[in-house]
């Protein structure tokens, strides 16, 4: 994956979810498509999505689990992982993660 964006329209105020627990900004591209970067401090977090996401963990150390039946599975830096539209993902993070959230899995 690309260590940066091109062509991009950034949203300058931040996302803050989880009182600074997890900190984004919006990403637009020239095509509409959208993502967000950011970052999650260390805790354990519950996220909802309204459309399709890849996760895709930049650095840093987690374990994520899909729905509320899911298995635990470890993540770090390199790695992705994908969450359904209209589903959730419970993330605990070790040591603090930089994210890309690419939706609708773009």
């Amino acid at each position: 994956m690309s260590t940066q964006f091109d062509h991009a329209s950034i949203n300058k105020k931040a996302n803050v979810y989880f009182d600074g627990k997890c900190i984004s900004y919006n990403i637009t591209f020239p095509d509409q498509t959208r993502k967000t970067v950011g970052v999650i401090m260390p805790g354990t977090l519950n996220f909802g999505t309204d459309v399709p996401e890849v996760m895709e963990i930049v650095d840093g150390k987690c374990r994520v689990r899909i729905g509320s039946d899911g298995e635990w599975k470890n993540c770090s830096g390199g790695q992705q992982f994908k969450v359904p539209a209209k589903s959730s993902f419970e993330i605990e993070v070790q040591e603090t993660v930089h994210y890309v959230c690419h939706f609708n899995n773009q």
